[in-house]
């Protein structure tokens, strides 16, 4: 049982990606089913996971049971997908999200039982809810025709009881209506919010908060502005997850896929918005595992034919003798096809360069981190670059959803992008993580899985490691990993960091050039870049010659 103290909505925000809590699961009900879910087993738990191949760091290493409880007792427990009490056990829910064929339509029937007050999360005394958040998010998403990230951060965020919602759909509304530029007016709102949100707080002085001595009310503000964006991104992801939503990347914007309103409606009209067994555990825990309910649209197989037939070419008499299930897999064959087609075309449109300037203008949106999930737009769009730079066969290691746009970013055990060219393989990994951080998250993974594909090709391998700014430690340690014999890793690695503004300039340069690249002259680049390390003192030297081959590549 959590103790509520947010003034705020909020959404469960770890692990972020719902698919990454999939093989974390697992790991604990398989190694750990049985057991008591008490320090000794978080702590066990924690060393199991980090030695896994699938897992991204992350978590405090000092205080491994706490790592743990916040990636466990968040989504995983408050989803209903694993037991801890009265020991660890994997729930009819979780089942079926690890095993079963369709784990997002299992998530969205979780994401719907989410709610508070709960046995699982009880409010403080000065606290207020009364709602089931993803719920009633859906719902502003449909009554608005779409949701912008910055209206959920601003007025979703206020969305605390489920009977004042539609005094916030219409703040919602004025908001649009107002005039004035749209980046003052929505930080300007967003502070007003949050003054009246922690009116009381502010009153009394408690200004100070766990990260910061820094008891100002500018600190305090920016500490609630992030906390909102998290958990408005959370959100975000979790409900694409769904696949019943869209990002409109354009104005930044969640909306319901035109072939799922049906799906959608179907929900806000069935499924009861009152929150349920609060106090009592036992009932609400068996209302939670339930893997079959809330009913969903295309659970009734009169409704499943219909999805089918405005689909496909299918008629009714054709679709008629076959089961719930079979009409689901038949749904989602299609799809696939449909989604496979979609990315080829893609394909064929970034290799003739006729999106270059959307790419540079991506990336510089990524650089002013003006996207909700800005690490896999960075996955992605520097997969449209790598297509888009030569003609190798680029396979991009993040998920696509049902339309061919980008769902979540790439498995912790692989490359995010794999690039063949016949005689050599590249690996490219990307990064938004900045300072310490980037070489704690990264510095052994992209080593790793750089070995991973020289033994699996049994190739010529690179790999370019892009962040929007290179840390100095990783700098170092790919210097020195680059001149080592290690066995581990297929023997000398060759690893090259860029900064983002660098590879760009590589884009730029194939770009402006007067033909397309070939493989043979992008291989000259990486190894005049590994063949000027052999010439460098340090890793500071080795950075400048970088920065003179980008430069001149292709000059």
């Amino acid at each position: 049982m959590a103790k509520v103290k947010n003034k705020a909505l909020f959404f469960t925000t770890s692990p972020r990606s719902p698919s990454k809590m999939i093989p974390e699961i697992k790991l604990l009900s398989e190694k750990f089913g049985g057991r008591k879910w008490d320090k000794k087993s978080q702590i066990e738990f924690m060393e199991l996971l980090a030695q896994s191949d699938f897992f991204e760091g992350g978590g405090s290493k000092k205080d491994k049971a706490f790592s743990a409880r916040d990636r466990i007792t968040r989504a995983p427990k408050s989803l209903g997908f694993i037991n801890l009490k009265p020991s660890i056990e994997l729930t009819e829910a979780g089942r079926e999200f690890i095993f079963g064929k369709r784990p997002q339509e299992i998530f969205l029937r979780q994401l719907l039982k989410f709610q508070i007050p709960s046995p699982y999360h009880v409010p403080t005394k000065t606290v207020k809810f009364f709602v089931k958040p993803y719920l009633e998010i859906m719902r502003l998403i449909r009554d608005l025709q779409g949701i912008r990230f910055d209206e959920l951060k601003i007025f979703g965020m206020t969305l605390t009881d489920y009977r004042n919602y539609d005094s916030v759909l219409e703040k919602i509304r004025t908001f649009r209506a107002m005039g004035g530029r749209y980046e003052e007016k929505a930080y300007n709102a967003l502070n007003d919010i949050l003054k009246e949100i922690y009116s009381e707080d502010i009153e009394a002085g408690r200004t100070k908060t766990r990260e910061t001595a820094d008891a100002s009310l500018k600190k305090f503000l920016q500490t609630k502005r992030h906390n909102v964006r998290d958990y408005a991104d959370a959100c975000f992801r979790y409900l694409r997850y769904t696949e019943l939503f869209a990002i409109s990347q354009r104005n930044r914007s969640i909306e319901v896929y035109p072939d799922k309103v049906k799906d959608l409606d179907f929900i806000l009209e069935t499924v009861d918005r009152t929150p349920v067994f609060i106090r009592d555990t036992e009932s609400y825990k068996k209302y939670l595992f339930d893997s079959e309910t809330p009913r969903l649209y295309s659970d009734d197989r009169a409704n499943a034919i219909d999805s089918l037939m405005r689909i496909s070419d299918y008629t009714k008499n054709q679709l008629a003798a076959m089961s719930v299930v079979e009409l689901k897999d038949l749904r989602d064959s299609i799809i696939s096809e449909r989604r496979d087609a979609k990315i080829k075309a893609e394909v064929e449109e970034i290799k003739s360069y006729a999106l270059y300037s959307e790419i540079v203008d991506t990336y510089n949106e990524i650089i002013s981190d003006g996207y909700y999930d800005t690490p896999l737009m960075l996955e992605y769009n520097t997969w449209r670059a790598m297509t888009m730079l030569d003609g190798g066969e680029i396979k991009g290691n993040f998920k696509f959803d049902d339309a061919g746009q980008p769902l979540s970013t790439a498995a912790g055990n692989m490359a995010d992008i794999e690039c063949d060219y016949g005689d050599f393989v590249l690996a490219v990994e990307v990064t938004m993580q900045r300072g310490s951080r980037q070489y704690e998250s990264e510095g052994e993974p992209v080593a790793r899985h750089f070995g991973q594909i020289k033994k699996r090709t049994g190739k010529e391998t690179y790999c370019l490691f892009i962040a929007p700014t290179v840390n100095k430690a990783c700098l170092a340690h790919f210097f020195a990993l680059n001149k080592m014999e290690i066995s581990y890793y297929g023997g000398k690695t060759k690893i090259i960091p860029l900064d983002l503004e660098q590879f760009m300039k590589l884009v730029d340069n194939s770009y402006n050039y007067e033909r397309r690249p070939t493989a043979q002259e992008l291989k000259f680049f990486l190894d005049e870049v590994i063949r000027q390390e052999e010439n460098s003192a340090n890793e500071l030297e080795w950075a400048e010659k970088i920065q003179d081959c980008v430069t001149n590549w292709l000059d």
